[in-house]
């Protein structure tokens, strides 16, 4: 089973666009795959897939955070846990107070409390979906509920559901979403991959980003090809990137073209390849680049 993510450092550079349409081209050429959203701040996957809610169980809420809640009777007042709190969850009224939506769950009150009166809990923190696409094969989807952190573990949680998935119906490969950026979210998109896609446009800041994902990447000694949307914007910057590519031995894996047929795609709800066949080649050319890389064998 092949376990490929496809991030880009700087958000809004074509991500997800990226994902959906070649989570349905896999499809159509009979690939038995498994898609994850693992951007759980801003998932979108199921929203452009079409996820098929089966009965009403099919999103649940998942508990991989911990909140602080006190004993009352056992507290002695002895303001340690105020003092030591750098989030500012606990405030102070004739004794503390714990705000569960300031709580990270980092449990530094418990551990400096010398009188046991605080105790870590486990706390639901986020929502995941899984379900059929319209397009024939599963999706896993999850989303942090307002306020909470912890948006790592709930990655991980995504990816543990998505390879059970695989395993149950015979996939051969996993596409999963990454968020932007390079915390924690991404890392634990990352963390177990066979192959990294990234995303990236002729831009000052998306080059930037990029470099310093990879760097994550490298980090985990996981190969990667580079993916260039809106080259034809910035013919020089898409120049420099390729030059980049080149000496980090990274493939350029396909380049997509400034079109406005892109944002009617998105606000459509719909992957690009399906609303405009023109752009199946593109798509297909950077399939056919995975496998002479070897990522989807």
């Amino acid at each position: 089973m092949k376990k490929i993510t496809v991030l880009s450092g700087k958000g809004g550079v074509g991500k997800s666009t990226l994902t959906a349409s070649l989570a349905v081209l896999l499809a159509e050429n009979k690939r038995k795959i498994v898609a994850a959203d693992c951007d759980v701040d801003a998932p979108n996957l199921a929203l452009v897939l079409g996820l098929r809610q089966e009965g009403s169980d099919s999103w649940k809420n998942v508990q991989t955070g911990e909140k602080a809640e006190l004993i009352p009777e056992k507290c002695t007042r002895c303001r340690k846990c105020y003092e030591n709190c750098y989030f500012s969850a606990i405030s102070w009224e004739k004794g503390p107070v714990f705000d569960p939506l300031r709580c990270v769950g980092c449990g530094v009150c418990e551990l400096v409390c010398p009188a046991g009166a605080v105790l870590m809990r486990q706390a639901s923190n986020a929502k995941v979906g899984m379900g059929k696409t319209k397009y024939g094969f599963s999706l896993i989807s999850g989303q942090l509920d307002i306020g909470e952190s912890g948006s790592g573990k709930v990655v991980t949680y995504i990816k543990n559901k998505a390879e059970d998935f695989a395993e149950a119906q015979g996939a051969d490969i996993i596409l999963a979403d990454s968020a932007a950026g390079i915390g924690c979210p991404v890392i634990a998109s990352i963390t177990g991959s066979d192959y990294i896609i990234a995303v990236t446009e002729p831009t000052p800041s998306a080059l930037s980003d990029l470099k310093r994902a990879l760097q994550v990447v490298s980090h985990f000694s996981i190969p990667a090809g580079i993916v260039i949307n809106k080259h034809d914007i910035n013919p020089g910057l898409t120049a420099e990137i390729e030059r980049f590519a080149r000496k980090k031995g990274m493939d350029i894996l396909g380049k997509l073209p400034f079109d406005r047929k892109f944002v009617e795609a998105v606000v459509s709800m719909v992957p690009v390849v399906e609303y405009d066949k023109k752009f199946l080649k593109i798509f297909s050319e950077i399939l056919h680049n995975l496998e002479t890389c070897s990522a989807l064998r």
